[in-house]
């Protein structure tokens, strides 16, 4: 399966519009959050339902500069994996919107302990249904805020800004991939143990990724393409 990653678009459709051959060429698309820009949270409807009309399939969180109540837009669209889990060709999606505090000047500011009950059903998941390691080698996790020290959490001054949580659920249950954004200029792809990791960087600078997993023949999933591109403005 071939995604489309995107994050950080903060209210402009201008690099939208030029990604319609990479829109028709994925299977799906990956929204990390901030549709809106930063103290315009009307912003980010416009955004949301003109991604909505690239693609059909678009699995999505919210990011801090989103109001927290734009989440219930995601889940009338049917788009949000936040709080959840959700189960598409063999692959689960879950995911956890907002940052954590810091200025106190955006809209969904939270603690690492709000950040990491989104993700609580993941562990919901294995009790229940007797999930283990193996199994979520199929997850892909889809986080605004990045995980702690993994060079993607990273701000101009190079001090690590990233939630401790979400690195030790990362740790501890090594899913397929962890994808975050938040931090524009720590755009890159690493590794966390098995995990692959990726910050696209944000498209309102040009930036976004392009991930490709497939499955094996024993029903092992890997990561065959995490790749960061840029595009320039016209």
């Amino acid at each position: 399966m071939r995604f489309l990653v995107l994050s950080d678009i903060h209210g402009d459709t201008g690099y939208i519009e030029m990604l319609d051959e990479e829109f028709a060429a994925a299977d799906a698309v990956i929204f990390i959050g901030d549709f809106a820009r930063f103290e315009a949270p009307e912003t980010g409807l416009p955004i949301l339902n003109t991604l909505v009309k690239k693609h059909d399939d678009i699995f999505a969180v919210i990011g801090n500069c989103d109001e927290p109540e734009f989440l219930e837009e995601l889940e009338k669209l049917d788009i949000s994996v936040q709080g959840d889990v959700i189960f598409r060709d063999g692959l689960a999606f879950a995911g956890s919107g907002g940052a954590l505090k810091f200025t106190g000047t955006t809209p969904n500011e939270r603690t690492d302990d709000e950040l990491i009950s989104d993700l609580s059903i993941v562990a919901e998941q294995e009790s229940e249904e007797g999930y283990g390691e193996k199994e979520w080698n199929n997850l892909i996790l889809i986080t605004h805020q990045p995980p702690f020290d993994t060079g993607m959490d990273k701000i101009s001054v190079g001090i690590s800004t990233g939630s401790k949580n979400i690195r030790a659920f990362i740790e501890e249950h090594q899913p397929l991939v962890a994808l975050s954004g938040h931090i524009h200029e720590s755009f890159a792809v690493g590794k966390l143990g098995k995990t692959v990791l990726m910050n696209p960087g944000a498209l309102i600078d040009g930036r976004y990724g392009i991930l490709e997993v497939e499955q094996g023949d024993d029903g092992t999933w890997k990561v065959t393409t995490c790749e960061l591109r840029e595009l320039k403005a016209e």
